[in-house]
């Protein structure tokens, strides 16, 4: 199958375009970025520089690769995670998601492309009983940031959803985790907060969050160009509350143990969002693609023991 990743930058490129290489696709990798070039072409895929905002551009290219499958793992988001740096990444990551996205996804469909493969959410869920299954609610009414990725990924999914030409498949994956994502023990950022002492929990860390590690996420979305269209769950068996699973992390890292502020401290410090992670997130299940498909995740790193 020819498949075009765009986005292939990404944390999530690399595995990605390697799992679908071994699964004996031809690749494609789209970026923004001239090294990401390169870095393609090493990996054995073709590559292709573009920038998604440039509609013209996007359906010229896409009518000239007439691939047979898309996966659209477009963001935009900062090295660094802190709150302050996602809130000023928000707008031009919404804006590639959206109207690059949209880009993409009108033009597959004018180039007759059949496979369509998105990026959604695991983790925003709307409360509830128990982890949360692909029929429950999105977090509409979070706070503010989080209800504003809670529409981003609303829309990515009714747009895809009303294409009646495309098989589309929405995965909705967990935070990642793993080589070149913010939990990455030897460069990522959060994993120097936690080692810094400058992660806390938060309250009672009541919080549930949804991990998947980055090899995983990206062998579930090879797979996924063979499963039925509709949505799913990408995430592991271990949805753990902040009180949980981020003391184990230092642990695993060999940091200190996190400090503990109020939820009050946190929202007048880093603002409403990061006392809504802390504390509201809903875990997810991945019941739906383990029974249909066999989906087998390892177990959360930190927690495996």
């Amino acid at each position: 199958m020819k498949v075009l990743v765009a986005g292939a930058s990404g944390a999530i490129g690399a595995p990605l375009i390697g799992g679908l290489i071994a699964a004996g696709h031809q690749a494609t990798g789209m970026t923004t970025q001239a090294a990401g070039i390169a870095a393609l072409r090493q990996q054995g895929a073709e590559a292709v520089l573009l920038n998604v905002l440039d509609a013209d551009c996007v359906t010229r290219e896409i009518e000239r690769m007439h691939p047979d499958a898309i996966i659209d793992e477009l963001t935009s988001l900062p090295r660094q995670y802190t709150p302050e740096e996602m809130r000023l990444a928000a707008p031009r990551d919404r804006q590639v998601r959206l109207e690059g996205g949209g880009n993409l996804l009108r033009a597959a469909v004018r180039a007759g492309v059949k496979r369509y493969v998105v990026q959604s959410t695991g983790f925003f869920y709307a409360p509830g009983e128990g982890f949360a299954s692909e029929t429950e609610l999105l977090a509409h009414s979070a706070s503010a940031g989080v209800a504003g990725a809670v529409a981003t990924y609303t829309e990515i999914e009714r747009r895809l959803f009303g294409e009646s030409s495309l098989e589309g498949v929405a995965l909705r994956y967990g935070f990642f985790y793993g080589p070149r994502t913010y939990y990455d023990p030897d460069v990522g950022s959060i994993a120097q907060q936690v080692r810094a002492g400058h992660y806390p929990v938060v309250g009672p860390g009541s919080g549930v969050s949804s991990f998947i590690h980055i090899e995983d996420a990206a062998a579930a979305t090879v797979a996924a160009l063979e499963w039925s269209p509709g949505v799913y769950n990408v995430v592991d068996d271990n949805p753990s509350p902040l009180a949980v699973w981020l003391p184990a992390f230092a642990r695993f890292l060999g940091a200190p143990d996190p400090p503990r502020v109020s939820a009050e401290e946190t929202i007048r410090q880093y603002g409403p969002d990061a006392a809504y992670y802390a504390l509201q997130l809903r875990g997810a299940s991945n019941a739906k693609a383990k029974g249909e498909f066999g989906f087998a995740p390892r177990p959360l790193e930190w927690l495996a023991d």
